[in-house]
């Protein structure tokens, strides 16, 4: 039986995705702030890495599992999709409330493992949602109105942590109390905007094919693994191909998010965050120039979607990679404050295509009743380079880049020329006639 997705309007695309607006501000804030409260909390810079561990482990053991199980759920009330990422939301706001009341490091580092649970259940299922309304004339511009949220969602993250600090002013323990007013607005914008989406759109109910494969293989504790183990071995060959660009690409990003204050700090103010005052002037102003990233990426996301159909989505996330490289290669060689606008415009670029260009090599290659386990996959791809990044990183920056942030953040520039270079092997069948 042959089934014909609907086609939708831009506005009920909009609204579809915008759910990835809060779980982007979520991710956000795990990108600008968490760090800089490890560094409050008297991290010191080799500890960092690991301390981000919860990240990418959760994502590695959650969001393939949350996938392959809405793969097989279907409820004629609740969906397919739905109940899992709305779940996802509620945890993620209840530890976004609760981390600004750290008062240790390994009190913070517990919180974020249940920040990623709740954001790596929400998020998976979610993009499979998007793929299962979408077809495929409509999905470039789906996963690219994906990277426009993203890049929404960050920018006021990042915002947050310029314009915050004017407004909520001192300290209560440890912490500047900007982070509570920044954190304790993600617990809000993480439920609204997902019950937003949901409220929105309506899931498209399984053929009866679908819905007799789901009763003869029911949900039980083994099937996740099952089907990921069943997945990976029937896994397209494209995947694989960008699972080498991915290496090189995540593991540079971690380098990035982790070091970018510490080095502003160092190349503009000469502090390290022992300094707090000085350190914090450097953590807000990276947050005005990421937020400024941010605007470029949500900016350009719905353009890379025109040209990846014009040229292919391979050439575009290749140039998007070089523009990534020569950010991060310049980016410690600033020393007036003002020409970090200039500098991020690359990785304002870079990022828009990550969100959602890759997704366009692979996704006409998966069966789309299986959408939920190979997004899972995915994210697997995203998250192993973390973690290795996670495990090995502290050991070469205190060995073999002095502990200076500024040369990690050399290192991942020149991870993401590798990165680029890795994007050009990539054969993906059908790619460009599919769009």
């Amino acid at each position: 039986m042959t089934f014909s997705k609907p086609k939708l309007n831009f506005w009920q695309i909009i609204n579809m995705n915008v759910g990835f607006f809060g779980i982007q501000y979520s991710f956000g804030l795990q990108q600008s702030a968490v760090n800089p409260i490890y560094d409050f909390l008297h991290a010191s810079p080799d500890q960092i890495p690991i301390l981000n561990l919860a990240g990418p482990l959760t994502g590695l053991l959650i969001q393939p599992i949350i996938g392959a199980m809405s793969d097989k759920t279907w409820h004629p009330k609740w969906g397919r999709r739905k109940p899992y990422f709305f779940i996802g939301a509620i945890i993620c706001s209840i530890a976004l409330f609760l981390f600004p009341f750290s008062s240790s490091l390994w009190m913070a580092a517990g919180l974020l493992w249940i920040l990623d649970v709740g954001n790596n259940t929400a998020m998976e299922p979610y993009r499979a949602f998007i793929a299962d309304t979408l077809n495929e004339e409509q999905q470039p511009i789906g996963f690219q109105a994906q990277s426009f949220f993203t890049g929404f969602g960050q920018f006021l993250s990042y915002i947050s942590l310029f314009l915050f600090p004017i407004v909520f002013v001192g300290y209560t323990g440890e912490l500047p109390n900007w982070i509570y007013a920044s954190f304790f607005l993600g617990a809000v914008l993480s439920v609204t905007s997902i019950w937003w989406s949901m409220k929105k759109t309506e899931e498209i109910p399984p053929t009866p094919e679908e819905i007799e494969r789901i009763k003869s293989e029911p949900l039980n504790v083994f099937s996740p693994f099952i089907d990921i183990y069943k997945a990976v071995l029937e896994m397209p060959k494209v995947m694989w191909q960008l699972f080498l660009v991915y290496l090189f690409q995540w593991y540079a990003l971690m380098c990035f998010w982790q070091n970018n204050s510490k080095s502003i700090a160092l190349s503009v103010w000469n502090v390290t965050p022992t300094n707090k005052e000085g350190y914090e002037k450097a953590v807000e102003w990276m947050g005005l120039i990421g937020a400024f990233g941010f605007i470029v990426t949500f900016s350009i996301a719905f353009y890379l979607a025109k040209l990846a159909k014009k040229h292919s989505p391979k050439m575009v996330h290749f140039v998007c990679l070089l523009f990534g490289a020569i950010s991060f290669l310049f980016f410690p060689m600033i020393q007036n404050q003002y020409l970090f606008f200039a500098v991020i415009i690359g990785y304002g670029i870079a990022w828009a295509s990550m969100m959602g260009i890759p997704y366009l090599m692979v996704v006409t290659n998966i069966p789309k009743e299986r959408y939920g386990v190979y997004m899972g996959i995915i994210n697997m791809m995203i998250v192993i380079p973390m973690i290795i990044q996670n495990l090995s990183f502290g050991f070469i920056l205190k060995y073999f880049l002095n502990n200076d942030p500024r040369l990690a953040i050399t290192f991942a520039g020149a991870l993401l020329l590798l990165g680029a270079t890795s994007t050009l092997l990539i054969k993906a069948k059908n790619t460009k006639t599919a769009l």
